[in-house]
């Protein structure tokens, strides 16, 4: 059993290390993307299935209350929460719409779609990812190592380097942490810059 563990913890920090050697300006791309559409009064929609879903409602609430430090709201919103669209939508029509309805309901220009997808072959997924992309919206995909369709919908694909989905679930969600920090550290310099130059001395 402590073999089992400590094996799981290398291949864990393994992927990461080697995410971290590769790939770490994605990370810092998609981050810039969120800061951009937030600072424009946009909002980001993030979602996907199972875990993805976890995270997804996961990273709106740090996105809404707060990551680690006290400031603004910021507009997110998981679009796996409302259990009637979740279950109207399939019903009179096709899973594979849950998330493009939302997104053809709620999106505007100058938002965000953020969705997470292990394989990156999600039908649901990709289709709303199709439906941003045909509003004009910025979108950004955290898969795992596998090429698919969806690299080609997105403006920025977060691709951890794993096939299994239990490793490229546990990098997706570090990953998430770092952009909510950026995004976070962003909102909170500029305020902190707002507060300095109102304090200008009186002439």
């Amino acid at each position: 059993m402590k073999e089992l563990i400590i094996s799981r913890l290398r291949e864990s920090a393994d992927i990461k290390l080697r995410f971290a050697k590769e790939s770490a300006a994605e990370v810092e791309k998609a981050a810039s993307l969120v800061i951009k559409a937030l600072k424009a009064g946009g909002k980001v929609m993030i979602f996907g299935n199972g875990g993805s879903a976890a995270d997804a409602q996961h990273v709106a609430a740090e996105f809404v209350n707060r990551y680690a430090a006290e400031r603004k709201a910021l507009a997110a919103l998981a679009l796996s929460t409302d259990s009637s669209l979740l279950t109207s939508i399939p019903n009179d029509g096709s899973f594979e719409n849950v998330y493009s309805r939302q997104i053809e309901a709620l999106g505007n220009k100058g938002d965000v779609v953020w969705g997470f997808t292990t394989s990156g072959r999600s039908p649901n997924v990709v289709k709303a990812f199709q439906t941003a992309k045909s509003q004009g919206l910025r979108c950004i995909a955290f898969t795992g190592q596998e090429v698919s369709r969806i690299e080609k919908l997105v403006d920025c694909c977060v691709s951890v380097p794993s096939k299994s989905t239990p490793r490229i679930q546990e990098l997706h969600i570090t990953l998430a942490h770092i952009v909510c920090e950026l995004v976070e550290e962003s909102v909170t310099v500029k305020k902190k810059t707002a507060r300095k130059e109102s304090r200008s001395p009186e002439s």
